[in-house]
C-alpha cells in the first residue's frame, strides 16, 4: 500500500466509526420512541421498521451503476446528507407520516453508504491489504455502535422527547462529518483496480445484473451470505430474543448482556482472529464459522429445551451471542474482500451493491420467519438453525471449487510477489567469439 493509499484509508476509516457511532446512538431505541415517546403505538413502530429496510431495498438496485458510472464518492456523500436529513427529521417528528418519511431517509442514506464505503475501501488496498482493511472496518463498526449505543442508553428518557430529540440531532451530525471528512480523501488509483476509476467504466458497465448473474462463484456467494445474515443478524433482535425471553425466561435486560458480550467479543478477538484468517482459505474460514455457529444454535437449544439451573440456562444463553461475535469476527475479513475479489474491475460498485442488497433481503426476511417460530416453536426453532449453519459450512465448501487459489487464499499473491522480487536474474551467455 503506497502512502496515499494509506492516508486515504484512515481517513475512510475515521467516518466509518464517527458514523457507526451516531448509528448506535438511535436504532435500539427507535421502537420505543416511536411506539411510546411520539405515542404513535406498537403498530406504527413496525411499519416504521419495515419502511427502513424497505427503502434500502428499493434503493440499492440502482446504487452500483451510479458508484461505477460516477465513484463512490459522490453516492457515499449524498447517502450522508440524505441520512443526516432522516435522522433530523425524525428527531422532530410527532405525525404518522412524518416518521415514515424520516424512516425512510435514513434507512435509504444509511444502506446506500455501505456499498460506497466498501467500493472506497477497495480503491484504497490491494489484494495484500485488503483483508486487514475489511476487518478494521468492521472491528471500528462495532466498537462505534457499542459505545454510541452504551453512551446513548444514559442520555434517553423516555418522560423526556427531547432527549430522543438530541440523540437523533447527534446522529445527524455524525453523518455529516462523515460526508465532510470522505470529501477530503483523494481516492488514489489502486493498484489491483487500475481501471476501476469513472472515466474509464461508462463503456465497461453495461453488462449490469446480467453479467453479474454470469458469475458462477458470486451467484453462490450470494446465495452464501443470503443464509449467514438470516441465520445470525436476522435473528438477533427477533427470533432469539423471542426464544430467549420465552423459552429460557430471562429477564429483557440479559438481552443487553448478551449483545454487550457480542460485541466484546468482535472488539477482542478481531485482530486475534484476523492473524489465523490470513493465512487460510478464505471458504474453509466460512465453513468453521458455519460449525462455530451450529455449537452456539446448540448451546442455545440447551438453555431453552435443557433441564439445567436458570443459571446455567442464562450463561448458556450469553454464550450463543458471544460465538455469533466469534464467527462474525471471521468473516469480516473474509466475505467482503472476497465479493471485492470476484469483481471485474469495472463492477465492483455493482458487485457491493448485490451483496448488500442479499444482506437486506435477509434481515427483512429473518424476523418475519424466526420471529414467530422463537416466540412458539422453540425446538423446531432450533433445529431449522442449527441446519441452517450446517447448510453454511456445506455451501462455503462448494464456493471453494469455484474460486481460484489466490481468490482463495490471497496470502499466495503476497508469496509468489517475494518470490519474484527475490528471484536472481539468470546469469548471461558469453557472448561468441
Amino acid at each position: 500500500m503506497t502512502r496515499a493509499m494509506g492516508a486515504a484509508m484512515r481517513r475512510i476509516q475515521t467516518g466509518n466509526a464517527l458514523s457507526a457511532f451516531g448509528l448506535g446512538f438511535t436504532v435500539p431505541y427507535l421502537y420505543v420512541y416511536v411506539a411510546q415517546v411520539r405515542d404513535l403505538g406498537a403498530a406504527t413502530a413496525g411499519i416504521v421498521l419495515a419502511v427502513f429496510a424497505m427503502a434500502a431495498l428499493v434503493a440499492l438496485p440502482f446504487t452500483g451503476r451510479i458508484i461505477d458510472r460516477r465513484g463512490p464518492l459522490p453516492v457515499l456523500v449524498g447517502a450522508a446528507v440524505l441520512a443526516s436529513a432522516g435522522a433530523a427529521s425524525m428527531g422532530l417528528a410527532g405525525s404518522v407520516p412524518a416518521v415514515v418519511l424520516s424512516a425512510a431517509l435514513l434507512g435509504a442514506g444509511t444502506a446506500v453508504m455501505q456499498p460506497a464505503l466498501a467500493t472506497m475501501i477497495v480503491w484504497c488496498s490491494d489484494t495484500s491489504t485488503r483483508t486487514r482493511a475489511f476487518a478494521t472496518q468492521f472491528f471500528l463498526q462495532n466498537l462505534g455502535l457499542g459505545i454510541g449505543g452504551l453512551i446513548g442508553g444514559h442520555i434517553v428518557d423516555e418522560s423526556r422527547p427531547g432527549s430522543f430529540t438530541l440523540l437523533f440531532g447527534i446522529e445527524a451530525v455524525m453523518f455529516l462529518v462523515l460526508a465532510g471528512i470522505v470529501c477530503s480523501v483523494r481516492l488514489p488509483r489502486a493498484l489491483s483496480i487500475k481501471d476501476a476509476m469513472p472515466e474509464n467504466t461508462e463503456a465497461k458497465a453495461k453488462g449490469g445484473m446480467r453479467a453479474l448473474l454470469g458469475n458462477r462463484a458470486m451467484v453462490q456467494l450470494c446465495v452464501l451470505g443470503f443464509v449467514l445474515f438470516f441465520a445470525c443478524y436476522g435473528q438477533f433482535e427477533s427470533g432469539l430474543a423471542a426464544y430467549g425471553t420465552e423459552a429460557v425466561g430471562i429477564e429483557p435486560a440479559t438481552l443487553g448482556t448478551a449483545l454487550a458480550a457480542n460485541t466484546a467479543v468482535i472488539v477482542v478477538a478481531q485482530f486475534v482472529v484476523l492473524r489465523f484468517v490470513e493465512r487460510r482459505r478464505r471458504s474453509r474460514v466460512i465453513a468453521a464459522v458455519g460449525l462455530i455457529w451450529a455449537v452456539a444454535w446448540i448451546a442455545a437449544g440447551y438453555a431453552g429445551l435443557g433441564h439445567g439451573s436458570q443459571a446455567m440456562a442464562t450463561a448458556a444463553f450469553i454464550s450463543t451471542y458471544a460465538l455469533f461475535g466469534l464467527g462474525e469476527a471471521m468473516l469480516s475479513p473474509t466475505v467482503a474482500p472476497l465479493v471485492a475479489d470476484l469483481a471485474p474491475e469495472s463492477m465492483v460498485g455493482q458487485y457491493n451493491a448485490a451483496f448488500a442488497l442479499v444482506k437486506q433481503l435477509a434481515l427483512a426476511v429473518g424476523p418475519a420467519v424466526g420471529g414467530p417460530m422463537g416466540a412458539a416453536l422453540h425446538g423446531p426453532y432450533i433445529a431449522t438453525f442449527v441446519l441452517f449453519s450446517l447448510g453454511i459450512t456445506v455451501l462455503a465448501l462448494r464456493l471453494g471449487k469455484q474460486l481460484t487459489p489466490v481468490q482463495n487464499q490471497p496470502s499466495l499473491a503476497a508469496k509468489s510477489r517475494v518470490v519474484a522480487q527475490h528471484k536472481p536474474a539468470e546469469r548471461a551467455e558469453p557472448a561468441a567469439v
